[in-house]
């Protein structure tokens, strides 16, 4: 399986879980707990990202910002912990946390932004500083930021401390370029799109690394997905069209609940060595 750029990763270990990992991993075996990144991942990511702006925008709008990034960072806490404790990769489980991520990584730029009172010039800074901690962190421990081995308590702590940091990141950006910048919410997004081609285009044609064409694309998925979610949600007052946060919530919920219901029937992204092993079993 490739990520963008049309490579594969070399590193990939296929068989029983554990192996390719280093000795010291081996006693503990795990299966792969991510999907594979087929054009499937891409979208379903890009709903979730617009579902968790506009539900994170209706909730602190109803309950505050406080509660909401109570409930939200409770929510994350228990769907994390399901991921967690699964045994190998589980379509329901694995979404559902994508999309408390999704929430609680806008709720965490907003109330930066809303109750703090940061400008989103200088938030964008700091979650991209964190990101880039949590990764040097990552490959200084793994030598490694393949998704695909993932197979180690300590790799999928990593995995999830990054996706947080990119969501809160991408939160920060697609705020800064239609607030900040004034670009406005469906210009932001024409711009998002067109700047997620770029990894997969320079992956294919200028040799990009695979790994690194795929965090750049997973990071603009946010501002991407976001900035559409608002152009529908928010007022025409504020640029959008005006059919409302929750609406939009549940229009676009509705879509990931079909598509993830369709994944684990159809084990479309099960990660290779599990469809076999379950059509021996």
């Amino acid at each position: 399986m490739a990520e963008p750029g049309g490579r594969a990763v070399t590193e990939r270990p296929w068989g029983v879980p554990g192996q390719g990992l280093p000795p010291r991993e081996r006693s503990e075996p795990l299966w792969s707990k991510v999907p594979e990144v087929t054009a499937l991942f891409w979208g379903v990511k890009v709903l979730t990202t617009g579902m968790g702006e506009t539900a994170s925008d209706y909730l602190g709008r109803t309950l505050g910002p406080i509660p909401a990034g109570s409930l939200g960072l409770l929510g994350l806490a228990a769907l994390l912990t399901l991921q967690f404790r699964s045994s190998r990769y589980r379509p329901w489980i694995y979404w559902s946390a994508i999309v408390m991520v999704s929430v609680f990584g806008t709720m965490a730029a907003d109330v930066v932004h809303v109750v703090a009172g940061i400008p989103y010039a200088v938030s964008t800074v700091a979650f991209s500083l964190a990101l880039a901690a949590v990764l040097v962190a990552w490959y200084a421990s793994e030598k490694t930021l393949s998704i695909h081995s993932v197979r180690t308590r300590r790799r999928e702590t990593f995995y999830w401390a990054t996706v947080l940091a990119t969501f809160a990141l991408g939160t920060a950006i697609g705020d800064l370029t239609a607030g900040t910048l004034k670009l406005g919410y469906l210009p932001s997004g024409i711009l998002f799109a067109a700047l997620i081609a770029v990894p997969a285009l320079a992956g294919r044609f200028a040799g990009l690394d695979p790994v690194t064409a795929f965090w750049a694309a997973y990071i603009l998925t946010r501002p991407l997905g976001a900035s559409f979610a608002d152009w529908m949600g928010v007022s025409t007052g504020r640029g959008g069209l005006g059919w409302g946060t929750g609406p939009v919530s549940l229009a676009l919920l509705l879509p990931i609940a079909a598509l993830v219901g369709y994944l684990a029937v159809s084990r479309k992204d099960t990660p290779l060595e599990q469809r076999i092993a379950g059509a021996v079993a």
